[in-house]
C-alpha cells in the first residue's frame, strides 16, 4: 500500500495504542483461580488472541448465571488493574496527535466501552478519534470481519483508502476477512501466532508512522 492512498487509519487499541492486553490476561487468570482454575499465557494467546472463543473454552458448556458472575468478577478485576497498571506504550502520545493531522482515525477493538473508556481517560487520547467501535457495537467479535465491515461504513471510505494497524492474529484475520491491508506491530503478548497476509509487520508505531508521513 502506496503512503498517498491511505486516507483513514483503522487502530486496534490493547497492544497497539496502550499496553492493556496484559490487564485482561490478569484479570481472567485472577477470576478463574477463584474457581481454582488456571490459565497459561499459551492458553490466553490461543483462545483469546487468536480466536474468539475466550472463557467458553476453559468454562465449557457453564449455566449462564455461572457465566454472569464470572464475567462480574473479570470485570471487576479488570477495572481495577486498568487503574493501577502502567499502560503507556513509549512514542505513542506522540505519533498519535501527528497521525491524526493528516488521516481519520477509528478505534476497533474487541474492549467493551467502559474498561475502553477508563483507558482512554487516563491517556487523553479521545480527541484524535473521530470514531470508535467497541464489542458493544457488533454482534459478532474479531477475527469476524464485521467489525472491520461496520468501521468501513463509518469512514465512508472505500477499502482500498483504509489501512488497519493490529498486534494480533485474530484482529489481523477480522482485517484480511473485510478486504483490508493490515500492518501488524507484535505485542508482547501475542508471540506465537501467525501474521501470514500482513502487509508489513513492524517494531513500533513510530516506524508505521514513519512509513506514511
Amino acid at each position: 500500500m502506496k503512503k498517498t492512498e491511505v486516507k483513514t487509519i483503522f487502530f486496534d487499541n490493547d497492544g497497539v495504542l496502550v499496553d492493556t492486553e496484559k490487564c485482561y490476561f490478569e484479570a481472567n487468570q485472577r477470576a478463574l483461580t477463584d474457581l481454582g482454575i488456571s490459565m497459561s499465557l499459551g492458553d490466553y494467546q490461543k483462545y483469546f488472541l487468536r480466536s474468539s472463543r475466550g472463557i467458553h473454552a476453559i468454562l465449557g458448556d457453564a449455566p449462564k448465571a455461572f457465566l454472569e458472575d464470572f464475567r462480574k468478577k473479570r470485570k471487576q478485576y479488570h477495572m481495577e488493574l486498568l487503574a493501577e497498571k502502567p499502560i503507556a506504550i513509549p512514542g505513542v502520545d506522540r505519533i498519535l496527535p501527528l497521525l491524526s493531522k493528516h488521516f481519520r482515525i477509528g478505534v476497533v477493538t474487541s474492549s467493551e466501552k467502559e474498561p475502553f473508556e477508563r483507558i482512554h481517560k487516563r491517556t487523553g487520547f479521545a480527541p484524535y478519534f473521530d470514531f470508535v467501535i467497541c464489542r458493544e457495537d457488533v454482534k459478532f467479535s474479531k477475527p469476524h470481519p464485521e467489525p472491520y465491515l461496520k468501521a468501513l461504513a463509518f469512514a465512508g471510505c472505500a477499502p482500498e483508502h483504509c489501512l488497519v494497524i493490529e498486534d494480533a492474529e485474530r484482529g489481523l484475520r477480522a482485517a484480511l476477512a473485510a478486504g483490508l491491508c493490515c500492518w501488524v506491530i507484535p505485542g508482547p503478548m501475542a508471540c506465537g501466532g501467525s501474521f501470514s497476509g500482513a502487509g508489513r509487520i513492524l517494531g513500533s508505531l513510530e516506524e508505521a508512522a514513519s512509513l506514511l508521513l
